[in-house]
């Protein structure tokens, strides 16, 4: 495990962007700490809380996730995705608002559910689930609104400048949604033993979950057939993230949460992109590794 550790440091490293990490096997226990449990900006990736908190209410009978959600083009919150870049009227199943929130990061699809089951019903679910690093502050739309205020009269063209990145209030955990690399794994791993929700609900989920379209970052590190990945990003100026599972022919199941910072403030980071993949897919490998035990397990710590 050291030398794994070593390597995603060296990654993370060669990348340019500060690393968190944290790696599970779900079914053992076994686990790879890299800042596990450092408090992080969770941006999009919060949007799997509210995935769950929106099943754990239809479980509960408390919502039909059939019911249909008019969407005016006048009122959504602003994004590149989905309804969010859409001119139109649109009327939507919860549901597929969550298809939407999850598969493209559909910022409105989001806000439509928030609207419907509330922030404190999000957190109400994830202190049930044991997660207490993991706190939503406010909607997407209140969260890109904290950061139109902060960037000031120069608008989007500022957040070039590393002086204003550095003042959003976006980019720090102890005032925006937030969590841990170790939270995120513990959720995921709940969702995929049927801990989070009933079987049905928590099927419904995962299935959700393997419909994200971007295969550039957690994906990138697993580029086989019979490899199933299943994830939420999340990205903010000079931040990006992804959690998710990573499911092997052989039964193996594997939480990873990768979350990243660089200096830089360029829009488009590939580097820190590919080195969520990398950095997981050595997580992963050490996890598997034959003198861990049976599929690279090590008791949980």
């Amino acid at each position: 495990m050291t030398d794994a550790l070593d390597r995603i440091h060296a990654a993370f490293a060669d990348a340019g962007v500060t690393g968190r990490l944290h790696a599970l096997d779900i079914d053992s226990g076994a686990q790879l700490d890299a800042g596990a449990d450092q408090p992080v900006c969770t941006a999009s990736v919060h949007k799997l809380c509210l995935l769950v908190t929106l099943h754990e209410q239809a479980a509960a009978g408390l919502l039909d996730l059939t019911e249909q959600v008019e969407c005016p083009p006048e009122s959504r919150t602003t994004g590149p995705t989905g309804l969010a870049a859409m001119l139109d009227g649109a009327r939507l199943s919860l549901r597929d608002l969550a298809y939407l929130m999850m598969s493209v990061s559909d910022n409105a699809a989001a806000d439509l559910l928030l609207a419907r089951v509330g922030l404190d019903a999000v957190n109400r679910t994830t202190a049930r689930l044991g997660l207490t690093r993991t706190y939503a502050v406010h909607t997407f739309g209140e969260l890109l609104a904290t950061i139109k205020e902060d960037a000031g009269p120069g608008g989007a063209r500022s957040l070039a400048d590393p002086h204003v990145v550095a003042r959003l209030r976006a980019l720090d955990p102890a005032r925006t949604n937030h969590s841990t690399p170790r939270d995120m794994t513990r959720l995921l791993a709940a969702v995929w033993r049927d801990e989070a929700c009933i079987p049905e609900h928590g099927a419904a989920i995962r299935r959700i979950l393997g419909l994200q379209v971007w295969p550039h970052r957690l994906a990138s590190g697993f580029p086989f057939d019979d490899v199933h990945v299943a994830g939420k990003t999340g990205s903010l100026p000079t931040v990006r993230n992804e959690v998710g599972v990573v499911e092997y022919p052989d039964g193996g199941r594997y939480a990873v949460a990768v979350f990243t910072r660089t200096a830089r403030t360029s829009a488009l980071q590939p580097a820190a992109d590919a080195v969520i993949g990398t950095a997981a897919r050595l997580a992963v490998d050490a996890l598997r590794a034959p003198q861990a035990g049976p599929r690279g397990t090590e008791p949980g710590r």
